[in-house]
């Protein structure tokens, strides 16, 4: 069976670059097609799988994605290949999708559609748009992008959503109907580390953008002086830094998975308060044993059963995050039973589901 995967831009290493890699786990002998392509940033993970490369893969543009955001459709629809395939597979939050590899079906891993096509103030990322230029400039990207996000969605047989949220987005966006199944934990890597008792600090963990709601915990920590550990790297780190006022929040970078899943069981729990369509950083947090404070809206408010394995607040602002942390030291979580509930998002079991809704398709001898 020839199986080409289509995946957005390979010049970073997140969640869906560990989804890519359990797909590659599937079909070890899959061809990769991607826009860009940064070996070192990607460790060289994928580098036997690598089949074709759009004519924006240069160092710049590497290492400024963003910034060429409005070029992404036409190199998109410029990726094609040679045969058509078995089976395509694409992971993508946007523009894999788009791809003219022609193949028998296609299953797309739909991380989120096109943000910057349908959640504007993603636009504030150009560079060359400034945010005061809105209605001139960042809009009519935004409809240009829209079109071809729609277009591109024809392109594909089935969907496959990783989160409810994300379904529910598809539905609205495009008019098609997809099945759920919840990004791959690594669990060989995140699991509980036996522990006789946390140490006394809450934990926040992703790249340092401003959506994720970094900004909001600094603030309700900073009120109430508790130890507050944020571990990652990103774009507002400066900014983050300059709100603290509480000598106990602590800023780590250069952390490894295993330095990762020691933090994740030595923590009290995970904040987590911002909108993601899943949050695999929340969904390790559980596998490790964590319980996690996270806003009801998004990924968090599938992924926290409420005053089972974590509590959901409704708003985000410091008040709301101040609330739920003195709600949760008034409470006692099992992290056992934390750590079983999040064997729902197992590698194991995003294999078998993702397995079952491709022999659907009529590959039986697919095992």
């Amino acid at each position: 069976m020839r199986v080409a995967i289509l995946h957005d831009y390979l010049n970073q290493f997140g969640g869906a670059e560990r989804v890519l890699q359990v797909m590659l786990e599937m079909f070890p002998d899959a061809d990769v097609y991607t826009l860009l392509y940064d070996r070192e940033r990607t460790f060289g993970i994928f580098e036997r799988n690598i089949k074709k490369t759009s004519f924006l893969d240069i160092p710049l543009i590497r290492r400024k994605h963003r910034a060429f955001i409005p070029f992404m459709p036409l190199a998109s629809d410029s990726m094609t290949s040679e045969a058509p395939y078995d089976l395509i597979l694409s992971s993508t939050a946007g523009y894999a999708k788009g791809f003219h590899v022609q193949g028998t079906y296609h299953v797309s891993y739909c991380h989120s559609p096109l943000r910057y096509a349908w959640e504007v103030e993603y636009l504030k990322n150009l560079s060359f748009a400034p945010w005061a230029l809105k209605e001139m400039v960042v809009e009519p990207i935004a409809h240009y992008l829209r079109e071809w996000d729609i277009h591109a969605s024809s392109h594909v047989n089935v969907f496959v959503a990783n989160s409810q949220y994300i379904a529910d987005k598809i539905h609205s966006y495009y008019s098609r109907e997809a099945q759920v199944i919840y990004p791959p934990v690594s669990d060989d890597v995140f699991y509980p580390e036996s522990t006789d008792g946390d140490d006394g600090y809450y934990l926040m963990v992703g790249r340092l953008l401003y959506y994720k709601g970094f900004d909001v915990a600094i603030k309700a920590f900073n009120k109430m002086k508790k130890p507050l550990k944020i571990v990652g790297a990103g774009p507002e780190a400066a900014k983050l830094r300059a709100l603290v006022k509480n000598k106990n929040i602590e800023f780590l970078t250069g952390i490894t998975d295993a330095e990762l899943r020691t933090l994740y069981s030595r923590a009290k729990a995970l904040i987590f308060p911002q909108i993601e369509d899943f949050g695999l950083v929340a969904a390790e947090a559980q596998t490790c044993g964590l319980p996690v404070l996270a806003y009801r809206i998004g990924g968090g408010g599938e992924i926290v059963r409420h005053k089972q394995t974590g509590l959901l607040f409704n708003e985000q602002t410091p008040e709301a995050i101040e609330a739920a942390v003195r709600e949760f030291e008034s409470m006692k979580f099992d992290r056992a039973f934390i750590a079983r509930d999040a064997k729902r998002f197992s590698k194991a079991h995003f294999v078998n589901q993702l397995g079952n809704v491709i022999r659907s398709l009529g590959f039986t001898h697919f095992a």
